[in-house]
């Protein structure tokens, strides 16, 4: 039950990563008058911090998978 629990979280994480960093980003153009590059750079981030934490949580949920089928 444990690895569909992980994995539920999967959608949520895609969804804010690029979302904070479209937050963040649209702030500092609007701060530093650089309209749109640091918005595109912190979405592009957002994705890869997405990504890299949707593939922890892949590695996780089949860890715990794998020792749930070793009892």
């Amino acid at each position: 039950m444990r690895p569909v629990a992980i994995l539920t979280a999967i959608p949520f994480v895609l969804m804010f990563g690029p979302l904070i960093g479209y937050v963040i980003g649209h702030w500092l153009d609007g701060r530093f008058g650089t309209d749109p590059w640091l918005m595109v750079l912190f979405i592009i981030l957002g994705f890869i911090a997405a990504g890299k934490e949707v593939w922890g949580l892949i590695q996780k949920a089949s860890r715990d998978d794998e020792r749930s089928e070793k009892k």
